[in-house]
């Protein structure tokens, strides 16, 4: 379980330039500031991730996510409120180029997490600031259900490491609302932990 002290630590180490090991709502992540040029230099080199490989930009909650894109039209935002918190990932437009260091080369299209927290993980829910996000393993290698199949040399480089017991063990399902807004269309791009007729469910 995560305590409401660690979940402290957890946003102190973002806010001075860390990178941390945490516990999402369906695999083992890395965390660190996504306006650090730094941290995301060195995430991405731990990971032996291509620098032009973006990331998504993860919030413990959903009022700060929003308030973060004032831009997004109400069918957007309507999509939003309908998936998430959830075990999916949404691609958002992104006419600001917010976040630029997660966009890789098309800054106009933002990744975008809010975990559905379990009991046993509500106390991230406390976290205020946004993380770039990406799994904890090695680039193109198995993700981590529990931390112990977190990759030492990943645990040992990481400055936080978080233990949030087990995990689903599936990540999350990637989808695309970039014409949602405009055209009424959207795709699911990934099959994960969330099925493609829940998706569509959720989006009436």
């Amino acid at each position: 379980m995560i305590t409401a002290e660690q979940a402290r630590s957890f946003e102190c180490c973002v806010e001075v330039g860390g990178i941390a090991v945490f516990p999402a709502d369906t695999v083992y992540g890395l965390a660190c500031d996504p306006a650090s040029a730094p941290a995301v230099e060195r995430l991405y080199t731990l990971k032996g991730r291509r620098p032009d490989k973006p990331a998504a930009v993860l919030f413990f909650a959903l009022e700060p996510a929003l308030s973060a894109l004032p831009e997004l039209g109400q069918r957007t935002l309507a999509a939003l409120e309908s998936l998430l918190p959830g075990a999916v990932t949404v691609l958002l437009p992104n006419p600001e180029r917010r976040f630029p260091l997660a966009c890789g080369p098309d800054q106009l299209t933002l990744g975008l997490r809010v975990p559905a927290l379990t009991p046993s993980l509500e106390a991230l829910a406390a976290v205020r600031v946004p993380v770039l996000q990406t799994s904890a393993n090695l680039s193109g290698a198995a993700d981590a259900r529990r931390l112990a199949q977190v990759p030492p040399a990943l645990r040992a480089a990481a400055d936080l490491v978080l233990d949030g017991g087990d995990l689903p063990g599936t990540p999350s399902t990637v989808v695309d609302l970039r014409e949602l807004q405009s055209a009424g269309r959207w795709a699911v791009l990934r099959l994960g932990t969330v099925s493609a007729d829940e998706v569509a469910r959720r989006l009436g």
